[in-house]
């Protein structure tokens, strides 16, 4: 049998593309300006998020917006992302396609429904980690409150969701996050190595990933990774090809899953490849 030579075919078949979006597809002005982004003069800016009171937030470069408006034109483009059902709204950007949110424990259809067997796997994990997330918040509010090492400056941030859409089922904790008020990046870190002698087997139960300004205490059950693998495994089609972007190291262990994927040449993603190069 002879292996036929490549043929054009006019029947475009769509690639998946699974985007990380803070700090790949857009980012605050802040930071535009710390890695210089070409094509971010204030009149080439596109306004992609909102904060709480509805004002301009993150921003796309002039490339960026030409990148998401081809992504979004010739990929069927699905969001991957830490922001949960409440942050991605203020994301004022068209997607239409399957949604992996807070950090993989949500993942919505492209009818903005719950996806039920995924909901109720993430349901039986979490559930017996209540209590210990409940004392993770009690004695990191407890650390927070105690102003040593720069520490009574921490934004700390509970995430929690309802695991059907009824909205009348038992809202369960999905991981903490902490910022700092004055982005003091070396305070979370030196947070990070403290955590886990804070409770017996938190290394057994948790697992904590900094980058830049944020810092998250997670399940071992959340995570992108396991998520993005469960969609493509039960919900996509296996003949389509997928690739997908992210910055974070976070972001590496879903990338490994597609069969493409690539960085922005900004961010943790990057900058820790570079430092190897």
């Amino acid at each position: 049998m002879t292996t036929p030579f490549f043929q054009p075919n006019n029947d475009l078949i769509k690639p998946y593309t699974l985007m990380d979006l803070d700090d790949t597809l857009f980012q605050t002005k802040r930071k535009i300006d710390a890695w210089d982004l070409p094509t971010s003069e204030q009149d080439k800016l596109v306004c992609a998020t909102v904060n709480k009171n509805n004002q301009p937030l993150s921003f796309m470069t002039q490339r960026q917006s030409t990148f998401f408006n081809w992504l979004l034109a010739s990929t069927e483009l699905i969001a991957v992302t830490a922001r949960d059902r409440h942050e991605i709204q203020r994301v004022k950007l068209p997607f239409d396609s399957w949604q992996v949110l807070t950090h993989g424990a949500i993942i919505l259809t492209p009818d903005g429904q719950l996806l039920s067997d995924w909901q109720q796997h993430i349901y039986e994990q979490l559930s017996p980690l209540q209590d210990p997330l409940n004392q993770l918040t009690e004695l990191i509010t407890k650390q927070s409150e105690s102003n040593k090492n720069g520490h009574s400056d921490l934004i700390f941030t509970p995430h929690s969701d309802h695991f059907n859409d009824r909205f009348d089922d038992e809202k369960l904790t999905i991981y903490l996050a902490i910022k700092h008020a004055q982005k003091d990046h070396q305070a979370l870190a030196e947070l990070a190595q403290q955590l886990p002698t804070l409770m017996l087997n938190f290394s057994q139960n948790f697992y904590v990933h900094v980058n830049a300004n944020n810092l998250a205490i997670l399940p071992h059950a959340i995570h992108k990774q396991h998520a993005v693998q469960f969609l493509l495994e039960k919900c996509l089609d296996h003949q389509r090809p997928s690739f997908g972007f992210g910055d974070s190291l976070a972001d590496l262990p879903f990338l490994h899953l597609l069969d493409w994927y690539g960085m922005p040449n900004h961010g943790q993603l990057h900058s820790q490849l570079h430092s190897q190069l």
